[in-house]
């Protein structure tokens, strides 16, 4: 195995690895100009020290090292499980806030705080979270994600996490703009169609988005579902959602990931060339491609480099802070088992794991 390190910088395209540790065909792809991240999945994960190991052989490719992030949220999406802090859903959040709201909000930076110092403990960078979708009471694919039904209490909540998750030495990726909680469809399957007009949608599901934007979450990824009242197109591949709404009205200047482009709510796009470049036209800085390495071939093979605006800066901030060895130290201190202890004690409902199985996307 070649141990040299490449200097390269980030590209505009995050892909996955198959297994347990890279295979030579992986080293080579991860080591595309193209590239600028991977995500990593259950399937990525056997124990601790493995998974520290495959961090390590790719944090060791290229400098600046790839961006490694997961989905590890909680509830039915936490990836890794053995060795990890058992988080709820963020409902469970939610139901606290409706008893006593400040317990509601200290636990969610405690679960911030865990979620982010056990991942950075293992050299991964970010999670995917939070879900800053309401719950409607309808969109089973989001249910228990949501932390509530009322904006203000999903603002509060995820402002809350967002600090835990800082303090943890990790930065925010909100999900899914505009928001998705209002459809009935899962984006992973069909593409979800919301009849709201701009105005409903900014009276409700864009309050979250617009809070945590102006509080400095670095990261946020677009819905694949399509608003008909405001854009033709999905909102990751709208310009209007992208440009005017999130950019413009909303002021937010942090990295706009896509969604995963194999889910069906990307198809109609055209092909995985297509999809990227209508992502990237759209204001997307990193594309997501999961679960299909001929895809992330194809696409790496085709796809002219978009010259993402400012996007060395952006993906810089997303790295995670602290050294890994000293996290590592921290979570054997008294100070972390007491925030890992109080998110023990979070009462976890019996179907706190129930809902459709999230797909291994987003």
């Amino acid at each position: 195995m070649n141990t040299s390190s490449v200097a390269l910088p980030r590209g505009p395209v995050m892909i996955d690895v198959a297994a347990f540790a890279l295979t030579d065909a992986e080293r080579e792809r991860l080591c595309h100009p193209l590239v600028g991240g991977v995500i990593l999945f259950r399937r990525n994960f056997r124990n601790i020290e493995q998974l520290q190991a495959l961090t390590a052989e790719i944090r060791a490719l290229r400098t600046p090292h790839l961006l490694i992030a997961v989905d590890h949220e909680g509830g039915r999406v936490q990836r890794f499980i053995e060795g990890f802090t058992r988080l709820p859903p963020m409902r469970v959040l939610g139901e606290l806030w409706d008893i006593n709201p400040a317990q509601a909000a200290a636990q969610a930076r405690n679960v911030g705080y865990v979620l982010a110092a056990e991942l950075r403990a293992c050299g991964i960078d970010l999670s995917f979270t939070p879900v800053l979708d309401l719950d409607w009471g309808q969109c089973a694919v989001i249910g228990n994600r949501s932390f509530h039904s009322d904006p203000q209490v999903v603002t509060e909540l995820a402002l809350a996490l967002q600090q835990g998750l800082i303090g943890g030495g990790m930065a925010t990726c909100g999900k899914h703009f505009p928001g998705h909680g209002f459809v009935e469809g899962d984006s992973h399957h069909v593409i979800p169609v919301d009849e709201r007009t701009l105005a409903q949608l900014q009276a409700d599901d864009l309050q979250p988005f617009a809070r945590l934007a102006a509080a400095g979450m670095a990261s946020l990824m677009p819905a694949h579902v399509i608003y008909p009242a405001v854009d033709s197109q999905p909102a990751g591949f709208s310009r209007r959602w992208l440009q005017d709404v999130l950019r413009g009205e909303l002021q937010f200047d942090g990295v706009i990931f896509s969604d995963d482009l194999t889910m069906e709510g990307a198809a109609g796009v055209g092909d995985i060339v297509a999809r990227a470049q209508a992502a990237f036209a759209a204001g997307c800085d990193m594309a997501l491609v999961c679960n299909r390495p001929d895809l992330a071939d194809q696409l790496l093979g085709a796809l002219v480099d978009p010259a993402v605006e400012r996007l060395a800066a952006r993906l810089e901030k997303m790295a995670g802070t602290g050294a890994q060895a000293d996290w590592q130290a921290l979570l054997l201190t008294d100070s972390f088992a007491l925030a890992r202890a109080a998110v023990r004690e979070l009462s976890m409902p019996k179907d706190a794991l129930a809902g459709p199985a999230v797909g291994e996307a987003c």
